[in-house]
């Protein structure tokens, strides 16, 4: 596909940690492109879009398993690329709530996928999955392509699974330009559920006396990390030029285990970290090996991370030990 340029970009799930930093990615790198947002109306009030980018970016209240509402945004705001980032993303929590990830997460993307359809618009679509759907991995496909078989282990994984066969038959059955990528576990600041997430949350807790151990569920896993801020310039690259109907992992090229990523963490503490399994985080059925083979991608888009792990570490503390300040300070308050 060639490169194009996007005048009107919809984001779904603008107010979530990656539809937020998505959004701010392209109102702060793609000026001249006009931002627009879905978000639950009974969603956080609180948006997680960076206070100087939030009057930029024009934000439509809608849920996606609502059909009739996710039709009229696309009638109204006629976009000519949709990023589709909302879902139910917390893989642990899936299992509590099987039903509602896979209601909320394949219905909603049908419904959107519908309404662009009926709608008779024409955007790029990108549908932005992970690579938990691959599950746990036959040693003998690492580092996992794309024509690694789907293996989903958990009830989010299965929906995802089932997302990204929708965009398949959606492009072959209609010819709707819907370009498919897989994501490898990245660094999120604004997603607490996230191991290192978790870590960096928990250390600047204890560090300002607010928590007294740290805890961690399986620290075995092997993970490929990469930064936020690359997966948001992956995704611009993937929109601009990456082939509808094809499938693309993204990932980054440092493999640690989790326990590793852990050691980084409380190196970079202030304080030493008392810290203990609690085995209530562990997974009914675990993914222990997540290395990704991102040469398709890299070849077609030029893309390549550009943060180190020794960054993404330091963005990560950065952003909770000011939470965890804010949190001390408001404890302090009298009444």
């Amino acid at each position: 596909m060639e490169t194009t340029a996007f005048k009107r970009v919809l984001i779904t799930g603008i107010n979530g940690s990656a539809g937020s930093y998505l959004a701010e990615y392209i109102i702060e790198r793609q000026p001249t492109v006009e931002v627009h947002g879905i978000s639950r109306w009974h969603s956080t009030t609180v948006p997680n879009i960076a206070e100087e980018d939030r009057a930029k970016a024009i934000n439509h209240e809608c849920d996606l398993t609502d059909f009739s509402s996710v039709f009229s945004v696309i009638s109204t705001v006629q976009p000519d690329a949709i990023c589709h980032v909302a879902s139910h993303a917390n893989v642990l929590a899936s299992f509590t709530n099987p039903l509602a990830v896979l209601n909320n997460n394949i219905m909603g993307t049908a419904n959107l996928f519908e309404a662009v359809r009926m709608s008779k618009s024409n955007p790029v679509i990108l549908l932005c999955s992970t690579s938990e759907v691959y599950g746990q991995v036959d040693p003998k496909y690492v580092p996992i392509t794309e024509e690694c078989p789907m293996n989903p282990s958990s009830p989010y994984a299965v929906s995802k699974a089932s997302q990204d066969l929708l965009g398949w038959t959606y492009f072959r059955a209609y010819g709707m330009k819907i370009i498919r990528t897989r994501m490898f576990t990245y660094i999120n600041p604004k997603r607490s559920d996230l191991f290192a997430t978790s870590f960096a949350r928990q250390i600047a807790r204890i560090e300002e006396g607010l928590q007294r151990e740290l805890v961690y569920g399986n620290l075995d896993s092997v993970r490929t990390i990469i930064d936020v801020r690359d997966a948001m310039d992956a995704y611009w690259h993937a929109l601009l030029s990456c082939r509808p109907g094809e499938v693309y992992n993204i990932g980054g090229t440092v493999s640690m285990t989790v326990g590793d990523f852990l050691k980084l963490l409380i190196e970079k503490s202030r304080i030493p970290i008392p810290a203990r399994q609690d085995t209530s985080l562990l997974r009914p059925a675990d993914v222990t090996l997540q290395i990704p083979n991102v040469e398709k991608f890299a070849v077609e888009t030029g893309w390549k991370a550009r943060h180190s792990v020794e960054s993404s570490v330091q963005l990560l503390l950065a952003h909770w030990r000011k939470k965890a300040a804010e949190e001390k300070r408001n404890r302090e308050i009298p009444c």
